[in-house]
């Protein structure tokens, strides 16, 4: 019988996921949290030395994992500013190639819906 991912698995894949497009796009990670609601996931520095503070979001298919609280991500963006750092936000949806019912399973295949990373602007309207 095979085992069901936790929430924080989960939010590992898609860490991971991410991850590797943030090193492909040639950040270089200052700290990584990879804890479940722990903000951001990723704290990264580009080449010209500007800082970033990156969320990442989980969730399963078909919920639409572009979408977040923008009450709270107004406040996290506060922050960013507090520290020169702009904020990149990566969702990710996973699911489970037999039924969307169906949890993702340990060593198993999945669908991952990841439209990239989205830089939102923390400057004041």
């Amino acid at each position: 019988m095979s085992k069901a991912l936790t929430p924080q698995e989960l939010h590992n894949l898609a860490m991971n996921h991410v991850g590797k497009d943030l090193e492909k796009r040639g950040f270089e990670f200052i700290a990584i949290n990879s804890k479940l609601k722990k903000h951001p996931q990723f704290v990264c520095m580009d080449a010209n030395k500007q800082y970033f503070f990156v969320i990442v979001k989980a969730v399963m298919l078909p919920d639409n994992a572009n979408n977040y609280d923008v009450v709270w991500m107004e406040s996290f963006k506060e922050h960013a500013r507090e520290h020169n750092a702009k904020v990149l936000y990566a969702g990710v949806g996973l699911g489970n190639p037999n039924g969307e019912d169906l949890p993702l399973y340990l060593n198993e295949d999945y669908l991952i819906e990841y439209n990239g990373i989205q830089v939102l602007e923390t400057n004041f309207n």
